[in-house]
């Protein structure tokens, strides 16, 4: 097995083509949820033949923290859910997983934030976390100040776009009202500590859920008509900046105007279960060709045209052990083996044909469409 890993990074590093694909505005979440991945220590040699310089990661793992040391690449180290309650109502809890988990890593691993919790705020399943994210997002945050890592180690926490009730059009998005008293002491920290919004977006599940009235090519950035905002009267040509500008728009609605929202997971599904409509190794190969050349090129949304988009692809590996549908388990941009799931751009490697059998090729008919409300057809974590 480490024979092939070691092919597959000298085939990599092959191709000059790889260099620039990726900006400083594209990321790549790296999750572990499998049986079969390469040791950690592969990784940031295959992210630097793409020229990826910034992760997200769901914990902190020694050996990946350990990995990315001295890669210059820089880190997002994630707290997970079933510490919220914990860290939340004991500082010196948090003081010291941050001087066991972040602290003896630095500066060596470039770590630049902790993300609190992952999707806390979306449904009823996790209502019993509602009230400990932010006293746990606090509490983190006064650790690394009492350790003097605030300056160069940021506290957020990922959202799912679930929070919204209303995203269509852009400028009338608002979050549902019995997340706002959450939100918004949320949003008052962010300004506080100069801290991101992180939400995790995906345009395949809306397209999924609802293919007769999203268009597929609005999803994934290929030419069309766009869509226009009747009451900015902004045009967009893409699902995902939309989806951005509502979360704006949200914010806005609550008073906030300098907070930064980032995009910390989206991405497309090459296979599915036979009625996950769309997800095919051609559209996933298309939406994230797309939208890291739009990244490579520094383009904002039409709300914020001069201000590039941060944004995480989800995901670095296909996962086998993840639950749920199929799509589920096949976000990667790349197999376990570390072979490309699809071609990203690259010329003088070609990856192994791949081939599918699969009963839905996305031959249909498009008809006229509208903003469409994004929020119920949405990613379950």
């Amino acid at each position: 097995m480490a024979a092939i890993y070691s092919t597959l990074l000298f085939l990599l590093t092959l191709s000059e083509s790889f260099v620039g694909i990726f900006s400083n505005g594209v990321g790549v979440n790296y999750g572990r949820n499998a049986n079969n991945l390469p040791p950690p220590s592969q990784v940031p040699n295959l992210l630097k033949s793409l020229t990826i310089n910034r992760v997200k990661v769901y914990d902190s793992n020694p050996e990946v923290l350990q990995a990315f040391a001295g890669t210059d690449i820089e880190l997002i180290v994630g707290l997970g859910n079933e510490y919220l309650q914990t860290m939340s109502s004991d500082p010196q809890q948090a003081q010291t997983w941050i001087q066991q988990n972040i602290q003896p890593y630095l500066p060596q691993t470039k770590i630049t934030c902790i993300n609190v919790g992952n999707e806390v705020l979306k449904d009823d399943s996790k209502s019993a976390l509602y009230e400990y994210l932010l006293p746990a997002m606090k509490t983190m945050h006064a650790g690394l100040v009492n350790l003097g890592l605030n300056k160069q180690v940021c506290v957020t926490t990922a959202h799912s776009l679930k929070i919204l009730a209303s995203s269509s059009p852009p400028s009338q998005g608002v979050f549902r009202e019995d997340m706002v008293q959450y939100i918004n002491p949320i949003l008052e920290f962010h300004t506080q500590v100069h801290s991101p919004f992180f939400i995790n977006a995906y345009p395949y599940f809306a397209y999924e859920s609802d293919p007769n009235n999203v268009r597929l090519e609005y999803a994934l950035f290929e030419p069309n008509e766009g869509v226009v905002d009747p009451n900015t009267k902004l045009k967009y040509d893409n699902m995902l900046y939309a989806q951005i500008d509502a979360v704006y728009s949200a914010i806005k609605a609550l008073g906030f105007t300098d907070i930064e929202v980032k995009i910390s997971e989206t991405g497309w599904p090459s296979t599915g279960d036979e009625n996950e409509t769309g997800a095919t190794v051609q559209n996933a190969g298309l939406y994230n060709r797309n939208l890291m050349q739009r990244m490579q090129h520094g383009q904002g949304t039409p709300t914020r045209p001069s201000q590039p988009i941060d944004i995480y692809i989800f995901a670095l590996f296909n996962e086998d052990m993840k639950d749920g549908l199929t799509s589920e388990r096949n976000f990667g941009l790349y197999y376990p083996n570390g072979t490309l799931v699809y071609n990203l751009g690259v010329q003088s490697y070609a990856p192994p044909r791949i081939e599918y059998s699969s009963s839905h090729k996305n031959v249909r008919t498009f008809f006229s469409f509208g903003f469409v409300d994004l929020t119920p057809c949405l990613r379950d974590e």
